[in-house]
């Protein structure tokens, strides 16, 4: 740090993303990228024509792709906002939802951004602890006041809540906003977006990263009721009113449209990573049962960090933390069914040295 900086952003600990290494050609199973390539819609979209415009701001209210967004989810366009990632929207729920006197609530052990986010807001923060088979209860929310913040399937286990134990938080307190990050929730879980038409204290926050094969397009989208939206829109518009670009506006309204290639692509990350889990139960790991497109799974042949390590020396990137309660545990994207088998066998070939 220099000796400019503020003493706010000093005390700050930044996420750590996933690691990019440039230095061999890795399978990259760290990130929870998908394996496929954008639809050929979105290719088809994204045209020279289009490239030739880049001269020109883009869209502040990104309407193409709030009205595909709507029209898929069966919502009005005032219901929808997209932004710059998932990331970009939750940043703004934490601005527009938290402050003096109004907490947030999250588990321990979740998606890493949350709180980095409530240190930068200087929000302050309820973590609530898992439960030992690291599942969610919701009792341990219903007497907070302020914002309840849940990934579903939560961002590390890649467990479910089901809707049913949301809607029992929605319905204890409808002056608090519930905010649910449903980054995952396209390989196998149950979506809250049908609660929207009863529940106007409901945040749903999605991602085109995961199952719309857009990681790099960096687009995400927030539903929600219009009054919510346009609380959020108020800090987007304090912040950077053209957060989306012209590119992933039209790349985003193409994928949202293609709703074949979003079948095929999910359920064939879901068939193979119905295959890696027994593959590694075999192998005597334990896996957490996953509805999201990783797999959160230990063996206690491989503890603190030792797969990470190995299957990096041997070209395969997982994600491994250094955490309390999870530090045997190793997160693993599901890749393509040819870059699973390599991985299991990877492991077989370690095993049988040991």
């Amino acid at each position: 740090m220099s000796r400019f900086i503020s003493r706010e952003a000093g005390r700050l600990e930044p996420y750590i993303p996933g690691e990019q290494p440039m230095d061999m050609q890795y399978i990259k199973l760290n990130t929870n990228e998908s394996p496929f390539p954008p639809s050929p819609k979105v290719v088809k979209a994204v045209s020279r024509s289009e490239l030739l415009k880049l001269n020109l701001y883009s869209d502040p209210t990104c309407d193409q792709l709030v009205r595909a967004i709507a029209h898929r989810y069966e919502l009005r366009p005032e219901q929808v906002l997209a932004g710059n990632g998932s990331d970009e929207l939750l940043s703004f729920a934490f601005r527009a939802f938290c402050g003096e006197g109004k907490g947030v609530a999250f588990p321990d052990v979740s998606y890493g951004f949350y709180k980095v986010w409530a240190a930068f807001y200087g929000v302050e923060a309820k973590v609530i602890p898992l439960k030992a088979d690291f599942t969610i209860d919701v009792d341990d929310y219903m007497d907070y006041s302020g914002t309840i913040l849940l990934a579903n399937p939560n961002a590390l286990t890649g467990e479910e809540l089901p809707a049913a134990q949301i809607q029992r938080l929605l319905e204890a307190d409808q002056n608090r906003v519930v905010i649910v990050d449903e980054a995952y929730v396209d390989f196998g879980g149950e979506s809250c977006v049908p609660l929207l038409c009863r529940y106007d204290n409901l945040l749903v926050v999605q991602t085109f990263s995961k199952s719309r094969n857009l990681a790099g397009g960096r687009l995400g989208f927030a539903l929600g009721a219009p009054d919510l939206i346009a609380d959020l829109n108020r800090v987007k518009y304090s912040f950077n009113p053209y957060n989306v670009n012209r590119l992933s506006i039209l790349a985003g309204a193409a994928a949202m449209e293609d709703e074949a290639y979003f079948k095929n692509c999910t359920a064939a990350i879901q068939k193979t990573r119905d295959w890696t889990a027994k593959a590694l139960e075999e192998l005597d790991f334990t896996v957490l049962p996953s509805k999201a497109n990783f797999i959160f799974a230990a063996s206690k042949s491989f503890p603190n960090g030792e797969l990470y390590r190995k299957l990096k020396e041997n070209g395969i990137l997982v994600r491994w933390f250094d955490q309390d309660r999870i530090r045997d545990f190793y997160r693993i994207t599901i890749g393509s069914a040819e870059q699973m088998e390599q991985m299991v066998e990877a492991i077989k070939k370690l095993l049988g040295e040991m």
